[in-house]
């Protein structure tokens, strides 16, 4: 994705809209006690659909819309996100996607990781948002990664959606093969002479 004023609208609706509904809809659905969270999983698709710099960018602006509309501290879950997007637009890079459902496993990664490095940068900054590391609040968090990563397909296909115009390339788009060239002799097919 190149980056101009478009991408950069866009990555911000993006942003904005997501963290509206997931603080009104999203946030009431539970499991375990754990509720669904979708912002890490977004940030990874845009990661993934768009490259490691716009994921970072993309996560930094989930974090900064987020801390602003909770009126929690700002930049931790800016600093958090910002890493899960680029991470995963990292990794795209280094692997090739086979299939639509490398989805699920990236979203329970990003939602883990999101869970450890929030709590972790909370309580090295000693915020008050997270009293004590106990083993309730890890239950919480793999629960909630499960969660978020049963309804990652669901996500991600969403996120492709918005960013797919923007786009140089889709990554799970299909390539086809050239044709095989069928005239020549036989040695010289497929050298184009």
């Amino acid at each position: 994705m190149t980056v101009s004023w478009r991408s950069l609208a866009t990555l911000g609706l993006l942003a904005a809209a997501v963290t509206l509904v997931q603080l009104s809809v999203f946030g009431r659905i539970e499991l375990f006690g754990a509720p669904l969270n979708v912002i890490p999983v977004a940030a990874a698709a845009c990661g993934f659909f768009a490259g490691p710099v716009a994921g970072a960018a993309a996560g930094f602006a989930f974090g900064l819309v987020l801390d602003l509309l909770t009126g929690a501290t700002l930049g931790v879950s800016s600093l958090v996100l910002t890493l899960v997007g680029y991470a995963t637009g990292r990794w795209r890079e280094l692997r090739d996607p086979a299939t639509t459902l490398v989805s699920i496993p990236l979203g329970v990664s990003a939602a883990l990781a999101y869970g450890m490095g929030f709590t972790t940068v909370s309580y090295m900054l000693d915020i008050g948002d997270v009293a004590r590391v106990s083993p309730l609040l890890l239950r919480e968090i793999a629960a909630g990664a499960l969660l978020s990563g049963a309804v990652a397909p669901l996500v991600f296909a969403a996120v492709r959606k918005v960013l797919r115009p923007l786009l140089a390339f889709d990554p799970l788009e299909r390539r086809r093969r050239r044709e095989l060239r069928r005239t020549g002799p036989i040695g010289l097919r497929g050298l184009d002479i």
